[in-house]
């Protein structure tokens, strides 16, 4: 805040209304409204045309005052509580105050010889409506997706979690967007480790402005360099709920959707919210298809270079010779071709996502056929090739983050290189490298992979496997100092209306 902000408010009007008008100059969209308060005492609203509810100004505010026929005498505090009907009202006393509600949309009624202000919660802007999340749809769950308005999103998550141990902290981070950013928790479930060091990252940013929760992401992850994100991006609100129920953090930023959900470990990215909305043992096979299918996408393209091109005494006979057969006419080596296939795969798949929604999931669709076929036709690439490299793809869509699949995405064309150069033996170079990040990767001071580094049972009811719920009585432990770990005991109602007691 600068000197000029800081000083008070004058009892002139008229020197009020010029510092103001001085700090919005050339701003089409700064509105003065003057009038007298009883026909008397000269007063003025100003606001922001676009931002702040006109209707509301002329109905609760100026009317009113106009009318007051007790106005003399009584002072802007008076008036208020007895004239203006409006339930948010806070008092301004500084040109910084005034500015910051301005600037927000709550139009501020100055009067003359009085050095306060009077900020309205006349807020009017438009918003837009809740809709179901377009990059994490649901067969089965809440449709409902958080909207780029932070209190809308706020109470998305208190229709939720009523109880008023769910606490909201709000900061405003951005020297010139001044966006307030708010910190969700449940008193008594979240470690205050984390609580301490998520507002210590918080109050650590310093920058112009945040546009998007993105920003802040990058800001306060442990490790920045990582293809791996050690925050879990979210626009559901059931999703938010239920990691705060565990004990973690969320961190809403205004003018975005989603939110950021710390700490996290590998397997949060490869859960689905859809794993607690079904049957506990469909599941549970679906998260082993889920966690196979996400081993192939990384690994399959590479496997087929290595063992194609060093260890062709791995294939059977007839295979290989299939395979030789369809490889004859392509020029490339087996490494180049899975690079060119690759490359033209991401290519068509990223064209898909910019591309308008009518036509883009038809032209990423049309295009890998037809380069496909047409390559296999010219010679350019074997049919085996194009067999791996769209079982890849159709594995990579099975990971439920969109973020998690594009490290994955990233970290396969390292291993395909290390595959035509050294064989197997680069590619378990390769996962030792990626193995070893893993294990020195942390997400706001925990491990990324605690719960496998400290194996407990309790722990892997909800990881290798989704436990029905009477059994998951349990918390996550991610920090020493959290507070008891224990659900409240879950029951299961049987058929013929007996109870079992977990």
């Amino acid at each position: 805040m600068s000197e000029q902000e800081k000083q008070p408010l004058d009892l002139a009007l008229t020197v009020n209304l010029e510092r103001l008008q001085t700090v919005y100059t050339s701003c089409s969209d700064f509105i003065v409204r003057k009038f007298a308060i009883g026909g008397q005492m000269e007063a003025a609203v100003i606001y922001i045309d676009g931002m702040s509810d006109t209707n509301g100004i002329d109905k609760y505010v100026i009317a009113p005052l106009m009318n007051a026929e007790d106005a003399e005498g009584a002072n802007l505090s008076q008036l208020a509580e007895k004239r203006i009907g409006v339930s948010d009202k806070r008092i301004v006393s500084t040109l910084g105050d005034c500015i910051g509600a301005i600037s927000n949309g709550l139009p501020v009624l100055l009067r003359d010889q009085e050095a306060i202000g009077l900020a309205c919660g006349l807020i009017k802007w438009e918003q837009r409506s809740i809709e179901e999340p377009a990059a994490e749809s649901a067969i089965r769950g809440p449709r409902e997706g958080f909207t780029e308005t932070l209190r809308v999103n706020t109470s998305l998550l208190r229709r939720i979690i009523k109880s008023p141990l769910m606490k909201l902290e709000t900061i405003t981070l951005g020297e010139y967007t001044q966006t307030k950013v708010t910190i969700a928790y449940i008193e008594g479930l979240a470690s205050a480790s984390l609580l301490q060091e998520v507002r210590s990252r918080l109050g650590r940013i310093e920058i112009d402005g945040i546009l998007e929760s993105g920003y802040i992401e990058e800001m306060i992850e442990d490790t920045p360099r990582s293809p791996f994100p050690q925050l879990l991006s979210t626009e559901r609100p059931d999703v938010v709920c239920a990691s705060l129920l565990e004990g973690r953090a969320a961190i809403l930023t205004e003018g975005s959707p989603y939110a950021l959900i710390a700490p996290i470990s590998l397997f949060t990215l490869l859960q689905s919210p859809e794993d607690y909305y079904q049957r506990f043992w469909v599941s549970t096979v679906i998260r082993w298809l889920r966690y196979f299918f996400a081993i192939m996408s990384l690994l399959l393209p590479s496997l087929y270079v290595a063992v194609l091109t060093y260890h062709q005494e791995m294939v059977p006979g007839s295979l290989l010779s299939s395979m030789a057969t369809a490889r004859e006419p392509v020029p490339f080596p087996a490494l180049i071709e899975a690079l060119m296939m690759e490359v033209t795969f991401e290519a068509l798949r990223e064209a898909g996502l910019r591309l308008p929604k009518q036509v883009g999931a038809a032209v990423s669709i049309v295009g890998a056929l037809v380069i496909g076929q047409a390559a296999v036709q010219a010679g350019l690439v074997s049919a085996p090739m194009v067999i791996v490299v769209a079982i890849t793809g159709i594995a990579s869509f099975m990971i439920p983050r969109y973020i998690t699949g594009i490290a994955i995405r990233m970290l396969r064309f390292p291993l395909i290189i290390l595959a035509g150069t050294f064989g197997l033996l680069g590619i378990m170079m390769g996962i030792i490298a990626i193995v070893l990040h893993l294990c020195a990767l942390k997400s706001f001071g925990m491990p990324f992979l605690h719960t496998i580094a400290t194996p407990k049972f309790r722990e892997m009811k909800d990881i290798l496997i989704r436990a029905p719920w009477w059994a998951l009585d349990t918390r996550p432990q991610l920090y020493d100092d959290q507070p008891v770990s224990h659900r409240q005991p879950v029951k299961q109602a049987t058929g013929s209306g007996q109870e079992g007691e977990s």
